[in-house]
């Protein structure tokens, strides 16, 4: 098939059919679909204006195209002798401009990704580059747009602006058979695989959610046999990940094409060259056709750590993506004897040479990420550099007697609402918008790279982020092992709307993937763990962000910054 569209989003397959010039644009069978759809959409929301000249042709879908041809070769002196109909909309030119304008905007708004197969032989893209190939489509779909505008004009633009129209994202797949033909994973082979992939800024997305709910149980029975069943694999794309020291093998259905793309903002890509033969630590199918809620299963027999989540609506946010694959791993750290945490870490290095590691722990919402972002700003040229470890989640290991701090994805999924002014604007070349006009819009970008977030860092101070409390002072220390404990245990945080919690809530350990599906165990590595904290003096305390008290989502991150900052320059 050379080309999958649904309300959303429209998949080109170039190893079929690559449209080469603006003839081939026209007649191409994608085309002529959109152009349909761009029609009902006319009608369902009754533009009258364009309905005007839309409903002078007979066959709008059809007729509207042969203009469009005509209008590549002719001029429209020319095209008005050929038919009464095409002389009456060529005499409301002004309105056909309109007409094309409004159909080049309904393009650009669907999300549009383009595939080319490896070592293609097909009749389509064969031996190109793949980066030359998407953007040459960018240019006949600039081309034809530019040439029929210019005709209805009667003139070129005087400004060209070279808005995004080709693909958002190209995606370069192949084939990867690790598991063997008689393993019970041999249903996953005919899937596509992620080799490359090409993503023009900015990327802007919608999902059915806005917020995530819930967290992810555990199950005690396989869900492979019932899964494979219904498992239509070339409908399913596979990207290859490092969430912290583990291989992670992410299927995903194309309906939520946007969210697995997604992951290359958030966790390290693995090229295929890198992972063959491989079998993952973790495995993630998402949109498998059953009914029900996500869960996860660990396989001890292959000791594959196995998610699956349901092909339903109610999945469709970048949350549901990330938040199960966070649960895998932790659940294998904690199985491993490590601590994982919900939180961020940075490593800063003061303009008088002095190196602090610094974590906040803290559930969604709580302020870790605003107090840091708050702290850069406050700080400004006395800090020299400032490394993100993680921004969401991390893990603690114990290594000769020290705790030492990694990262587990390698960038940062940011709720836009609690940033300062301006903080999208500065990052829209590199990030992923997610529902940038909704409540909890969020963007997903890089902050660091995969060896800096594994090279370990010594741990220095390690902060709770209280979003709901009125502190005068906003920094304060735990004196006793004790006092501590019941603070990080009780997690307790007030909801900022980016789940379905409301008002104050509790989370064991403040992390309700992982710790609260291995309590008993993360109880145990919690005494281990804070009892060598305390024996090698690391400052632990309390950080009052107040983020989640009404007027003070600037001031109280800011706040909490400048007392972070007194206590790392004394």
């Amino acid at each position: 098939m050379d080309y999958i569209i649904n309300q959303r989003q429209v998949i080109l397959n170039f190893s079929e059919r690559f449209c080469k010039n603006e003839i081939e644009v026209l007649n191409s069978a994608c085309f002529k679909d959109v152009w349909g759809k761009f029609l009902d959409h006319i009608y369902k929301v009754e533009k009258q204006d364009v309905l005007r000249i839309i409903e002078i042709l007979p066959n709008p879908k059809k007729d509207y195209i042969i203009l469009f041809k005509l209008l590549l070769e002719f001029e429209l002196n020319e095209i008005s002798k050929l038919s009464k109909h095409f002389k009456l909309i060529l005499e409301h030119t002004d309105i056909l401009y309109e007409l094309i304008e409004n159909f080049y905007d309904y393009w650009r708004r669907i999300e549009r990704y383009g595939l080319v197969y490896s070592k293609s032989r097909m009749s389509g893209v064969e031996n190109a580059s793949f980066t030359v190939i998407m953007n040459q489509f960018t240019n006949v779909i600039l081309s034809t747009y530019r040439t029929i505008c210019h005709k209805v004009l009667g003139e070129a633009f005087s400004i060209y602006r070279s808005l995004p129209s080709g693909v958002n994202a190209g995606l370069m797949i192949s084939k990867h058979n690790w598991m063997g033909k008689e393993s019970k994973y041999a249903f996953l082979s005919k899937a596509a695989v992620l080799e490359q992939v090409l993503i023009r800024p900015p990327f802007i997305t919608y999902s059915s959610k806005n917020k995530r709910t819930g967290t992810y149980p555990e199950a005690f029975t396989d869900p492979i046999p019932s899964i494979s069943n219904h498992f239509k694999a070339e409908e399913f794309y596979c990207y290859a990940a490092r969430v912290g020291s583990a291989l992670a093998y992410v299927y995903f259905h194309r309906d939520f094409l946007a969210l697995g793309l997604t992951l290359c903002n958030l966790f390290e890509f693995v090229p295929l060259y890198k992972c063959l033969n491989q079998k993952p630590d973790l495995l993630y199918i998402f949109g498998a056709d059953y009914q029900g809620e996500s869960y996860f299963y660990h396989d001890k027999e292959d000791d594959i750590y196995l998610g699956v989540a349901p092909r339903s609506s109610s999945v469709d946010y970048f949350g549901y993506m990330k938040k199960m694959l966070l649960t895998l791993y932790n659940v294998k750290m904690i199985d491993n004897g490590n601590l994982p945490l919900h939180g961020a870490c940075v490593s800063l290095t003061l303009k008088n040479g002095t190196t602090k590691n610094v974590v906040i722990i803290g559930d969604s919402g709580a302020g870790k990420s605003e107090s840091l972002e708050a702290l850069s700003e406050y700080a400004g040229e006395q800090i020299s550099s400032q490394l993100t470890v993680f921004d969401d989640m991390g893990t603690f290991k114990l290594i000769d007697g020290e705790v030492i701090a990694y990262g587990t994805e390698i960038g940062a999924f940011v709720r836009l609402d609690d940033m300062a002014s301006g903080y999208a604007y500065r990052e829209m070349d590199r990030a992923i918008f997610m529902n940038p006009d909704k409540i909890n819009s969020r963007l997903v970008i890089p902050v660091a790279t995969y060896n800096q977030i594994m090279k370990g860092y010594k741990v220095d101070m390690v902060l709770y982020a209280n979003n709901f409390e009125d502190a005068p002072l906003q920094l304060k220390k735990f004196e006793h092992l004790n006092e501590a404990l019941d603070t990080f245990i009780q997690g307790a945080r007030f909801a900022k709307g980016t789940t379905q919690e409301v008002g104050l809530v509790e989370s064991f350990f403040a992390n309700p993937f992982g710790p609260v599906q291995r309590e008993e165990q993360t109880r145990k590595l919690l005494d281990i763990y804070f009892s060598r904290l305390f024996e090698n003096k690391v400052f632990i305390g309390e950080l009052y962000t107040k983020l989640g008290l009404s007027g003070h989502q600037q001031d109280g991150p800011r706040g909490a910054a400048e007392q972070l900052y007194k206590i790392l320059e004394s």
